[in-house]
């Protein structure tokens, strides 16, 4: 009998396309998408994830109180994917950080092993989902990230825009928290059961775009293992983007309150990062 052998890159894909497999196989999956105004990016979103190569998959839609009718579209597709699809409707905007909370527990409620929190605008790709959860047999949390060596930021991002978003990660969450992760408001992001059981969501607070600061800063706090994960960041293919420069200013002030409020914790940071070749 002849072997056929496999070398070099046919090898490496070969090894993580058999360990994606299992590792999806064994995992009951749900993706957090919190919505406000996206009836034009939902339904694509829903299908593209539904489609990755992950066999136990559920999507939780968080939908705001939207005006656009993303909250009616949301229930078509709860209608269209019964045992696939859910919805949790919410009398408005009662703020990021509530929303993915709501979205843990409810996640935790029903079984996850695997929970995914990511944009339902396309920034996020839903093709690297795969890649993030074949890596939860080693890590507690695996971070989508724009500031690691073969993370990109999409071209179209204006100069001010990324120096803003740059000097946040790079200089004011570093400095005034201590962090090693290097992108510290990801918002995307593949959590294992047992982290989520780890970080006591009651007593977090922050409610905007910090969320993901404090989130990120508890995982080093408790000494999580964490992965950054190259990805590349497109900006919003519709509609106008939600993070707004006022909105950036108020997360940096609140970053603040993050150091006082969780002081007395011992640092334990466990941050690596991942090359991946394009």
């Amino acid at each position: 009998m002849r072997l056929c052998t496999c070398r070099g890159p046919e090898l490496a894909k070969l090894t993580f396309g058999f360990a994606s497999a299992i590792i999806g196989a064994l995992m009951t999956t749900f993706i957090i998408l919190p919505t406000y105004n996206e009836a034009q990016n939902l339904a694509p979103m829903v299908t593209q994830l539904l489609a990755q190569p992950l066999p136990d998959v559920h999507i939780l839609v968080i939908d705001d109180n939207s005006q656009d009718g993303t909250g009616i579209i949301a229930d078509e597709l709860c209608e269209r994917y019964p045992q696939r699809v859910f919805v949790m409707h919410r009398a408005g905007k009662l703020g990021l950080g509530t929303a993915y909370i709501a979205g843990f527990r409810y996640a935790l409620e029903h079984g996850a092993d695997c929970i995914i929190q990511m944009d339902c605008d396309f920034s996020h790709s839903p093709a690297y989902l795969p890649h993030f959860v074949a890596r939860l047999g080693e890590y507690d949390v695996v971070v989508g990230s724009r500031y690691v060596p073969g993370g990109k930021l999409d071209p179209r991002w204006s100069g001010w825009r990324y120096w803003l978003s740059k000097w946040a990660n790079s200089v004011w969450v570093r400095f005034i928290l201590g962090t090693q992760v290097r992108d510290a408001t990801a918002g995307f992001k593949c959590w294992s059961r047992r982290a989520l059981e780890r970080i006591p969501l009651e007593a977090v607070r922050s409610n905007g775009y910090v969320f993901q600061v404090e989130m990120a800063y508890l995982c080093e706090k408790l000494g999580l293992r964490v992965l950054e994960y190259p990805i590349f960041f497109e900006d919003r293919r519709i509609g106008q983007s939600k993070m707004t420069v006022p909105v950036k200013l108020e997360a940096a002030w609140r970053v603040l309150e993050i150091r006082l409020r969780y002081g007395g914790l011992a640092h334990s940071a466990r941050v690596e990062y991942q090359r991946v070749s394009a």
